[in-house]
């Protein structure tokens, strides 16, 4: 029973990421660890997003931690509720659910230079630790636009992720702002139900085929019985989304995979008035990238309205398009993301001298390998700023932090957990030389505004270099990078 105290470690999150490093922690023979998460059950994003249609967009081979493979997966791109189930089965396998404390909210973590520790307030009451990770990660926050005269609307209003499923909507008229990842996946799930829907689009996305199929059992009978034909699998997969990582660096080359989205656009969507405002005007990649081979013709649809624009405001049962157009909606559903780069932690975590993360980020969050920030010691983030990629799998990136955070506790605890936290000069020399290599990639020349972009308008999310780069160079822990408790201030 996980309960209010002192713990070696705690972990704020029992999503992949919480439950990632408690698995790390445990292999190194830290065990005194508390995992703290608001929900009722593990998961984070993957128990959270219950959306019809929601599932990955990373082959489900390289969607899964590489030391507890599924050779059961149904799916090349497996859903969500099989997701879900194989987190739970390999959090089981790791005896971690008997280290989370659910339904506690972190409302401040704050250190204390007097104690050289951590005191980590919550709605079940304080914990304090000598370090702690963040790993609520970057997913977890829905946004929901400021919208004038939203509180004016009588019907019903959800965002994608907190998906009402009490809510009937056959036959209802329903408005959908936002048309990211999920959207992309929910629109088709509901089309065939609704009377009406009217899809507000900002701006056009990318949506490539998804190469998806159920696995045959032939297959998974491989995976099951022959030694090393899942390690051969995911590398494969790995190596057909390097290739792609390759072309976000050189940008150049997307714009031949572009192609293919054009075929597929044409292909799927007759109408050339249609055609001409779901076609991009940016190179592909510079937002996420989109799979799907059921957006497009569920657009097509007699009862699908698709409007090139944003929603200006809501006027009782009415949406007003940035256009003038009006249209009497029953329900308004959000595809609208999260606050990715705004992220909630910066609000709740302080320094000794009681600066939360958002003063010190103003708006651009840095970190020193995405993983330690100046100033707070012995405080790690999981799927930090700087490590995201628009082509491989979070796990791919989670693995390479965890084991840099390994080596990092190892090396605190072998000096009593002496305060430590990356020298600023260090961390600025590495978010700049980041930053430096971004200029080139797709992200940040591909001619779009995406949630790459802090609102500073500087790229804090992206990896602008490859996988196999990010770990080799998380997976050497340099002391000399760290100022220890003499000189942490």
């Amino acid at each position: 029973m996980i309960a209010p105290g002192h713990y070696e470690i705690v972990v704020v999150g029992a999503g992949i990421s919480g439950i990632g490093a408690a698995i790390a922690l445990d292999r190194i023979g830290v065990t005194d660890v508390a995992i703290l998460d608001r929900g009722t059950e593990l998961g984070g994003t993957w128990r959270d997003n219950t959306y019809p249609g929601c599932a990955c967009d990373v082959p489900s081979g390289l969607y899964s931690f590489s030391f507890a493979p599924n050779p059961d997966w149904s799916r090349l791109f497996a859903g969500q509720a099989e997701i879900r189930a194989y987190i739970e089965k390999t959090a089981a396998a790791h005896r971690v659910p008997e280290r989370v404390s659910f339904g506690t909210e972190v409302l401040r973590s704050q250190w204390n230079p007097t104690a050289s520790r951590w005191t980590i307030d919550t709605t079940k009451g304080t914990f304090t630790a000598n370090a702690v990770i963040a790993a609520a990660g970057p997913w977890n926050e829905p946004l929901t636009p400021d919208i004038p005269g939203l509180n004016t609307f009588p019907g019903e209003v959800f965002h994608s992720s907190q998906w009402n499923h009490d809510f009937d909507l056959r036959g209802k008229r329903v408005a959908v702002v936002g048309t990211g990842a999920s959207a992309v996946q929910f629109v088709p799930a509901i089309q065939p139900k609704v009377g009406r829907l009217h899809l507000y689009q900002r701006t056009a996305q990318w949506v490539l085929p998804k190469p998806d199929h159920p696995v045959p059992g032939a297959e998974k009978w491989v995976m099951r019985s022959i030694p090393g034909a899942h390690k051969a699998l995911r590398a494969i997969e790995y190596s057909i989304m390097e290739g792609l990582g390759f072309g976000f660096r050189n940008p150049w080359l997307l714009r031949t995979v572009q192609q293919i989205g054009r075929a597929h656009l044409l292909a799927t969507v007759r109408d050339p008035k249609l055609r001409k405002a779901l076609t991009p005007d940016y190179t592909l990649g510079c937002k996420r990238l989109l799979m799907s081979n059921t957006y497009y013709p569920a657009l097509t649809k007699p009862n699908v309205e698709v409007h090139p624009n944003a929603v200006a405001r809501v006027d009782g049962n009415t949406v007003i398009g940035a256009d003038g157009q009006r249209r009497e909606v029953d329900a308004i559903i959000f595809g609208t993301g999260f606050h990715v780069l705004d992220m909630p932690i910066g609000a709740t975590v302080f320094d000794g001298q009681g600066r939360s993360l958002d003063d010190h980020w103003k708006g651009s969050p840095k970190a020193y390998l995405g993983t330690a920030i100046a100033g707070f010691p012995n405080a790690f983030v999981l799927l930090g700023p700087a490590l995201g990629t628009g082509h491989t799998s979070a796990f791919m990136i989670l693995e390479a932090q965890l084991d840099y955070l390994a080596k990092a506790v190892d090396y605190a605890r072998a000096n009593d957990w002496s305060p430590m936290s990356p020298r600023r000069e260090v961390q600025e020399a590495f978010n700049a030389e980041v930053q430096e290599a971004l200029q080139g990639t797709v992200y940040n020349a591909g001619g779009c505004q995406s949630y790459f972009l802090d609102v500073n308008g500087r790229n804090s999310f992206n990896w602008p270099w490859s996988t196999d780069r990010m770990r080799d160079r998380l997976g050497v822990f340099d002391a000399a990078a760290y100022e220890t408790m003499e000189t942490v201030h």
